[in-house]
Formats: structure tokens, sequence, C-alpha cells
């Protein structure tokens, strides 16, 4: 999305992966895009897929012991989310990346980042054919995941880690059935939580809380299905679409934060700098945030010539992410009972999400937490701004970036120089 966004501006930026494009595609995660997400995707050109082949979720089902709460996103606060997997995400950035031009390595190893204290910070690699490469470049931008090479290659006692472990998971299925409900159901009982997701017509998300410590090939089908079904039983009838059941997994809850989400020239983003609990449907969201933020300040930097919105990128990042921490782990709290709680902790959560549910002005917190708030901007000096995606004038020869240049060098490596940024 970043390398994409830059592009549009003439900003140079190579992508790198250690996946291969076809694990990327066919990996299964969580759909849940806020409003801005979709904006982000759409107004940019990056594709319009998500509106014709997307379905948008006007509100949510929260239900607590077999009563259903619906909050109604548009009523409330006049905006919706879409389901759209990530994986259809992808597809969409990739095919945009083939379109653009924007020079992408999937499957690379052995990556070593570095030079961030430089001028030109550079990221070395083995791309798939065995080729090793060196990319050198103006900002070097880990969008690497939670076990982030990049946040690890900075020097001991330069960042400061944030960290919460939940005393409970999640047991995920993907099942080959049709939607159980229009919409998401969170569902509370004496049970503890459970969560009838989706992800396509014809493939559907279920979660159900349990141990860290469960194992997922001691249930059997017929037991998952007794598990969900009693979470949700209630006196409406509500019953469960169900078929074959083809992946199960367990997933820990944790909170992560970084302090700062820049050092030097590194700049970190998405789940390297942050990991939220999945409650909110806040993780690719978050990510896509930071990168609003983030363009914004790169083209100031490289289009502009201004440097105040790179030097605030990451306060103005961690004020949205710290929002979404709070939320997500508010969230959870109310929907999840734990083990060592005592009955009386138990009853004031049970207490606190009811009384979330009576009021409207509890509903309308969650609505627009849940389906996002407005994008975050990076602080920039006074002037005109340009919506993402406009056209813009083509920079003079003193901005415009050069292309960059492959050389081969000794040892079947190859060096590349890049003014602007490697993501």
């Amino acid at each position: 999305m970043l390398a994409h966004l830059l592009r549009t501006v003439g900003i140079d930026a190579i992508v790198i992966d250690n996946r291969t494009r076809e694990q990327i595609a066919h990996t299964h995660r969580a759909g849940i895009l806020e409003h801005g997400s979709v904006a982000l995707l759409t107004e940019s050109g990056a594709r319009t897929r998500v509106l014709t082949e997307g379905h948008r979720h006007d509100g949510i089902d929260v239900r607590v012991d077999g009563e259903s709460h619906r909050i109604d996103f548009r009523a409330t606060v006049g905006e919706s989310v879409w389901l759209y997997p990530q994986n259809e995400v992808f597809a969409d950035l990739a095919a945009t990346a083939d379109a653009d031009g924007t020079e992408v390595h999937y499957g690379v190893a052995d990556t070593v980042p570095g030079g961030f204290e430089t001028d030109r910070p550079a990221v070395a690699f083995t791309d798939a054919h065995g080729v090793r490469r060196r990319i050198a470049c103006d900002w070097l931008v880990g969008a690497d995941g939670s076990r982030s090479a990049c946040r690890r290659a900075v020097g001991e006692g330069a960042l400061t880690r944030y960290f919460h472990e939940y005393p409970f998971a999640w047991f995920g299925i993907l099942v080959q059935a049709p939607p159980s409900a229009p919409e998401l159901i969170y569902a509370r009982s004496q049970r503890g939580f459970a969560l009838i997701s989706q992800r396509s017509a014809d493939v559907q998300r279920m979660y159900f809380q349990c141990d860290p410590g469960e194992d997922p090939a001691a249930w059997s089908d017929d037991r998952i299905w007794a598990e969900l079904t009693a979470r949700i039983a209630g006196p409406d009838g509500l019953a469960l679409q169900t078929g074959p059941i083809f992946e199960k997994t367990v997933l820990p809850f944790r909170s992560t934060v970084t302090h700062p989400m820049r050092h030097g020239r590194l700049l970190l983003a998405g789940d390297a700098a942050h990991t939220v609990p999945p409650t909110g449907a806040k993780g690719l969201n978050l990510a896509f945030a930071d990168v609003a933020v983030l363009f914004a300040a790169l083209r100031a930097e490289l289009v502009d010539g201004r440097r105040a919105g790179l030097d605030a990128y990451s306060a103005t990042a961690l004020e949205r992410v710290w929002r979404a921490q709070s939320f997500s782990s508010w969230l959870t709290s109310m929907l999840h009972r734990s083990e060592s709680a005592s009955p009386f902790e138990e009853m004031r959560a049970l207490g606190e999400l009811r009384g979330v549910l009576a009021s409207p002005y509890g509903r309308q917190y969650l609505a627009e937490a849940y389906t996002g708030w407005p994008r975050a901007r990076a602080r920039r000096p006074a002037g005109p701004a340009r919506p993402v995606g406009a056209p813009v004038a083509d920079p003079s020869p003193q901005q415009r970036p050069p292309h960059h240049q492959h050389s081969p060098s000794e040892g079947g490596s190859d060096d590349t120089a890049v003014s602007g940024a490697a993501v």
C-alpha cells in the first residue's frame, strides 16, 4: 500500500517479502476493513474491487447470555465496515504493483537491514533465484510483521517495547459453509466468548475462547460444534451453519507497542511496531493508518523538502495506536471470562457490558471505535493539502527521484541504489 502511494507522487520504492506471492495470496486472514481503509484503497487508485466483491456491514450483533443486541453503525455514527479478506486486499495491491511497475521481490531469505543512523540505510537479502542483493535507500520502512527483522536490528536500548499477554487465547476454525448470520456475532456466555465471523460466501471463520495451551488436534469436529453452539445458544433458537472444518488453530492474545516508531532512517509500521488482540478488528486497519501518516510525511520530505512530518511520524501514529489498544483491551475484557478473576470482577465486567449496550452513548462509542476514527495526519507546516490519489504536478528535475539502477557485482550479488524508500 505504501509503495503504491509513493509511486503516485513519483517516489521510487522497492518491496521485499520473505513469503512467496502464492503463500500470501492463499493465507486466510481477518477481513474487516474500516471505512478509512476502504477509502485508502479506492481513492488512491489501488483498486475498487472491495466495493464490488466485498460486503458492507452496517452493524454487529453483541450477544449476551443468548440475547442479541445489534449495534447499528449507520444509525449511530453514519459509517460502515467492509468484510473483505486480507488475502483479497493483497491480490488487489499485488495487481496494482504489477500495473505500476513497482519492483517487488517475493520469497527472499537471509534479510539483513542496517545503516539506520547513516544517510544511506540499506537492506541485504538473497532473492528467490539465490542472488545476493543489497538495496541502499534514503529511508528504510520496516513493515515486516511482529517478528520484525528491522526492529530487532536496532541497537539494544534504543527502542522501548511495551508488552501485555492475556490469560486466554482463541480457538479458531475455517469451515466450508454459508454464513450463519448477515453480520458478525460477538457472544459472551457463562462458557466464555465466541465470535461467529465470515470470510466469503462459502468459507467462514469462527472462534471460541480457550486456554493458550489448548491442543487443536485434541478437538474433534463434533466437539467444536457442540462448544460453539453452547456459547451462542439462546431463546431465539439461533443455529450455526455447519460444514467441513479444514483448519484449526489456537491464537494467543498479546498487545505490544514500540516507542518510538522511528530510529534514524528506519521507520516502523504495522505489526512491526504494534500488535493488538483481534477482538476490535484493528490489526490491518492500524497498519493502513500508519501508512497514511507515513506517506504524507515521506511526500513532504522527498517531494516538498519539508521534514516536519517525518519528525512527527512516530508521535502522530502512536496517538491512534494507543487509542486502538485501549479500545481493543476494553472490548476484550468485557466479552471474555477470566479464570483468575474473582466472582465480583466477573459480574462487574458483565455489568459494564450491559451498561454499554443499554446506553446510546456507550453504543455510539463502540460503533465509532469499531468503524474507525478519522484518518490521522502527520503534523506539517501550514499549506494546502492534496487528497490522497489526486493528480499532482510533475516534480522538478531537482525533486524527481532517479530510477534505480541494478549493477551486478562480484560474487553473484546485485546492488541497487534507491532515491526514495525501500519497504
